[in-house]
């Protein structure tokens, strides 16, 4: 025990260490409120689309010389809202949609990153994920977002309800339905934007889909599930970055692997209980 807790200490007394840990935390209980709605609707390959988008946009502002997060945020937020209208009025399905953004967006970014000057350290870490990375902007954005996500929750609970498992029956009790699937679209948006500098744009989309999905395998109640979903994600972050420090594995992938060890581990429970 004591020498965990020397570990812990010693991982703990790096300033971006500090850093990753308040953002990556706040990251991850948002991910994990937003994630619940997204999969319930079908929606949950959402954030990998995004991500996707997100690249693009950030090697379109490298090449460029424009500041990464004031390019990528409004695009990617666009992205989800274009996304969103596509999949309302039935033109195209909501993985279809995903698909073509995401496979869209990523061949743009690969294309400008090889015309221009190559894949530098800074598009590296948007694409695989750096904790070093992590600045005071993104940890203030981080709480910035994690308070509007909170907020929007304790406020609008019944709504978002509603909004997720009726959205007819909720238009008809006079929800307003579209406007809380564009400020789940644009909260996703900016979710994802900053979860890509620690998670990065291949697994970032792990942090919405996973502690949801898990949760679920359990709980069978909507706020079982957020209460859940947002323990299982913050557990998973923390777990997944002391692996990253003592074994020197990639941050973004260890707390995946964490993840689906925690899947295992609740669906087999579920299995059992079903039984």
């Amino acid at each position: 025990m004591a020498e965990i807790l020397e570990y812990l200490s010693e991982m703990l007394s790096y300033p971006f260490m500090q850093r990753a840990f308040l953002a990556g935390i706040l990251i991850s209980v948002c991910a994990s409120l937003l994630g619940v709605s997204l999969v319930l609707k079908r929606y949950s390959m959402i954030g990998d689309g995004l991500s996707h988008v997100g690249f693009g946009a950030l090697a379109v502002a490298s090449a460029l010389n424009l500041t990464p997060l004031a390019v990528a945020v409004p695009i990617v937020i666009l992205a989800a809202f274009v996304l969103l209208r596509l999949s309302e009025n039935g033109k195209l399905k909501g993985d279809a949609a995903v698909a073509l953004f995401s496979t869209g967006a990523l061949a743009i970014g690969v294309m400008v990153v090889s015309v221009t000057t190559g894949m530098n350290a800074d598009l590296n870490s948007y694409l695989f994920g750096s904790i070093l990375a992590m600045s005071r902007s993104d940890v203030v954005l981080s709480v910035a977002l994690a308070a509007v996500v909170l907020i929007l929750y304790l406020l609008f609970y019944n709504q978002l309800f509603a909004v997720t498992f009726d959205p007819v029956f909720a238009r008809a009790t006079g929800v307003k339905t579209g406007f809380f699937n564009v400020l789940l679209a644009v909260l996703t948006a900016v979710t994802v934007v900053l979860g890509m500098r620690m998670m990065g744009a291949l697994l970032i989309s792990s942090l919405i889909i996973f502690p949801a999905l898990t949760a679920m395998r359990v709980c069978r109640h909507y706020r079982s599930v957020i209460f859940t979903s947002v323990i299982l994600s913050v557990c998973g972050f923390g777990l997944g970055m002391t692996v990253s420090f003592l074994f020197a594995t990639p941050a973004g992938a260890s707390i995946v692997v964490v993840d689906i060890l925690f899947y295992c581990i609740f669906a087999l429970i579920g299995t059992v209980r079903s039984r």
